[in-house]
């Protein structure tokens, strides 16, 4: 977190990161629509407030061009993540609950802050670009926390079900854990360092500016650092 608010977060760190939040979101969002109608996922459906898929594409679109769906990288631990998510929109409908809370709850306590500083630390004018961070459906983020953990905790469950779902709250805690892993490695490679470099003239100045921080992963060990404190009360909220 402290390496995040010292603004260290470069463009070709925050492409890669979109690359692969579209992957998981892909999967996460299709699978929530096709099982809308499920006790188990109905009363946390709120596509309108918190769906991400939308904003991603045009960020991108925006960082990397019109070509932007030929240039994606994917870390193998992100397909298996999107996999599992998909898997389990399938076969277990209901523990979909523990992704959806990890991630879009996530994603809304923290995401004016982490637009901001994102924005800063790339020279990015405007929104831009960080349409990923902010969620114009969502008034009030701290009421809409309550309205979701309350309809969260409406949903009924079996003790074998509520066991099932603080499983899978420690497995996407420890897929993101992986992903963030996944995108390091693959950082560190210069092909993929190159082609997440290239830009679409929105900011030269910025990106050749940041090229000395390409090492460093900030951005992403900020997000480990919520997934962290989500799950944790993930798993208390079901614990009654």
């Amino acid at each position: 977190m402290l390496s995040f608010q010292r603004a260290q977060v470069t463009l070709p760190q925050y492409k890669l990161l979109l690359c692969s939040l579209h992957e998981i979101y892909a999967a996460l969002e299709e699978e929530m629509d096709r099982n809308s109608d499920h006790p188990g996922v109905a009363p946390i459906y709120f596509p309108s407030e918190l769906s991400r898929l939308e904003c991603i594409e045009r960020d991108l679109q925006y960082l990397c061009g019109p070509e932007w769906r030929e240039r994606m990288v994917v870390p193998d631990a992100t397909k298996r993540y999107s996999y599992r998510l998909r898997q389990i929109g399938k076969e277990n409908p209901e523990l979909l609950v523990a992704h959806a809370y990890t991630r879009y709850l996530g994603d809304l306590s923290g995401g004016q802050v982490l637009g901001r500083i994102a924005q800063k630390s790339m020279g990015l004018k405007g929104a831009e670009g960080l349409s990923f961070f902010a969620f114009p459906g969502v008034s009030s983020p701290n009421l809409f926390k309550q309205l979701y953990r309350s309809r969260m905790n409406s949903i009924e469950l079996t003790d074998e079900e509520r066991k099932c779902v603080l499983d899978e709250a420690v497995r996407a805690f420890e897929f993101n854990i992986q992903v963030f892993d996944g995108l390091q490695n693959v950082l560190s490679q210069p092909k993929v360092q190159e082609q997440m470099s290239q830009s679409t003239d929105i900011n030269s100045n910025a990106l050749n500016m940041q090229q000395s921080y390409i090492s460093t992963v900030p951005l992403l060990r900020m997000f480990v650092g919520f997934f962290v404190a989500l799950v944790t009360v993930s798993m208390g909220v079901y614990v009654f």
